[in-house]
């Protein structure tokens, strides 16, 4: 099977309403997709590998996600580059939502499930609500910084690679009470103090990124960009190990201005089958 053939397949199963053949057939590409035999050009190897780390149905989202492949030339020219941007994140929620119902892992109100769940909720951001499970997080993170859900679930993969030992899993997705899409995540509980920005510039450093920004927290290397790093989402354990628990961690293109010499695709191609 070529790049073409996949995208057809994948495809057809949208078109044919996630049929129980076309959720095997889903099935089966995650399965290649975390044995490496399905090669995601999007990422290098060790992200790949990232992106299985959150779980099979964070692989299915993120290759549904790459299915929306219109150009410019689909939108009318009276729309701007962000209401164009609007346009493919609804069709990737849609594409997303379809599925999660067809097996199971989707809720109407994440905003009383969550809650009725897991009791208390212990933070909030800028995109995400934080609840106590106990030993682990459950998050309920939003597009409002990515638009597109492709680009939420690459922050997962891109997380899992640097960032291991706070390793976030996809556990289902759903909607809030003003209809806003939600990917619901597990995350480890790190219990810290927090750590100083001339800490986390040195420990930055040290992985090989440079400060960009110093009022958004921003650093990056030519193939990573990530911002929010500040002392609320970096933890100095007991043990005097730092946890970066969440930031917002990007590919970096040339459009992020921030020396980034990636290019995003969604093609594939089989090593083996």
């Amino acid at each position: 099977m070529n790049n073409a053939d996949f995208r057809a397949s994948i495809r057809g199963i949208i078109a044919q309403g996630f049929t129980l053949e076309g959720l095997q057939t889903l099935d089966r590409y995650a399965e290649l997709f975390i044995s490496g035999k399905l090669v995601y050009q999007r990422f290098s190897p060790l992200e790949q590998r990232g992106c299985a780390a959150g779980g099979e149905t964070h692989v299915i989202a993120s290759l549904l996600a790459g299915a929306e492949d219109s150009s410019d030339s689909d939108y009318p020219s009276t729309l701007n580059d962000f209401q164009r941007e609007c346009q493919r994140g609804a069709q990737q929620e849609e594409y997303i939502e379809r599925w999660a119902r067809a097996v199971g892992c989707w809720t109407e109100c994440v905003d009383e499930l969550l809650p009725n769940m897991l009791g208390e909720q212990i933070a909030e951001g800028g995109e995400a609500k934080v609840y106590d499970h106990g030993a682990t997080l459950i998050k309920s993170i939003g597009l409002d910084y990515f638009i597109q859900p492709i680009l939420a679930l690459d922050r997962i993969s891109l997380h899992n690679v640097y960032f291991p030992e706070t390793q976030l899993s996809v556990i289902c997705f759903g909607r809030d009470a003003e209809g806003a899409f939600k990917i619901i995540v597990e995350q480890p509980f790190i219990v810290g103090s927090h750590v100083s920005d001339d800490e986390i510039a040195g420990y930055m450093a040290g992985m090989g990124f440079e400060l960009k920004n110093a009022r958004n927290w921003a650093y990056a290397s030519p193939d990573i960009y990530l911002s929010d790093m500040h002392d609320e989402n970096v933890l100095r354990s007991e043990e005097g190990n730092i946890f970066v628990v969440d930031c917002d961690i990007r590919i970096n293109t040339p459009e992020l201005r921030a020396g980034g010499v990636r290019t995003l695709s969604t093609d594939v191609y089989f090593v083996s089958e």
